[in-house]
């Protein structure tokens, strides 16, 4: 009698490395304040060597210099337009050719204007166009064609609630985090077959110093804390341990998904 040879299959992974993000390199655009420094300071802190990025050479260089006082990880400065297609280029590929290639991409530039949706101008929605949507399609098109050459790599974009849902003054910042949480999906059933993870932060409302001002509001926080669930404004490290599932091994197979880190603000009416 013969038995049916038994399916060979690869060890199981250690489960106190699956978070492991050693070593690896990860680029965080838009880190040199808000939750984009949040994120990569808690990159930093385990041990991932992060490109800090802005606009101001200057202010990324003083950034990153912080972050690496932190440890273990270490960091380096690149600033440059992330609306900017040849920038974007431009310094992907000279972080190859300086020995970072990158492997967990963050993209987490954007901005918000509030305006009423008639009088919100042209220019003001090309410029949230830029900043919230193309920008991230630039960075993830730029640093996935070389993800893909090597067969793996990690991408993560930052959406919002108002991927979701929406209060009267942000259309267009609605509009264009929803069409990221598309793109997210898109990019997942492209780019998924070459080994390459692409999934999406939501965080809900956060006290950085970009809200401080509704922060500060007392009827805007009343409503805030009465709309959540867990009766709080999120703190900026309650991201961390969301991105560091999307950026390990413990997410190999979670692909277009969006992990909204929000206190429960959507589960409810």
């Amino acid at each position: 009698m013969t038995t049916a040879p038994q399916e060979s299959r690869p060890p199981a992974p250690d489960p106190a490395r699956l978070f492991d993000v050693t070593g690896r390199v990860a680029l965080v655009t838009g880190s040199t304040r808000g939750i984009g420094h949040a994120l990569a300071s808690g990159l930093v802190r385990a041990g991932a060597t992060v490109v800090v990025n802005g606009r101001d050479p200057q202010v990324a260089e003083q950034v990153a210099a912080g972050l690496a006082a932190l440890g273990p990880g270490r960091t380096v400065a690149r600033a440059f337009d992330v609306t900017d297609p040849a920038a974007v280029e431009q310094a992907v590929a000279g972080l190859e050719a300086d020995g970072y290639p990158v492997e967990i991409l963050v993209n987490n530039t954007g901005m918000q204007q509030r305006a009423p949706f008639t009088e919100f101008s042209d220019a003001d929605w090309a410029r949230m166009l830029d900043v919230n949507l193309s920008s991230a399609f630039y960075v993830a098109r730029s640093v996935a064609r070389r993800m893909r050459d090597r067969g793996h790599g990690k991408i993560v974009n930052v959406l919002s609630v108002q991927s979701e849902v929406v209060r009267p003054g942000i259309a267009p910042y609605s509009a264009t985090k929803g069409g990221l949480k598309m793109l997210t999906k898109g990019m997942c059933a492209d780019l998924a077959g070459s080994g390459i993870q692409v999934n999406a932060l939501g965080p809900g409302y956060f006290a950085t110093e970009l809200t401080a001002a509704l922060v500060a509001d007392a009827e805007f926080s009343r409503w805030v804390e009465g709309r959540t669930p867990a009766g709080r404004w999120g703190q900026v490290e309650d991201l961390v341990g969301a991105l560091l599932f999307f950026a390990s091994d413990a997410s190999a197979f979670v692909n277009g998904q969006v992990l909204h880190v929000d206190g429960g603000m959507l589960s409810v009416l």
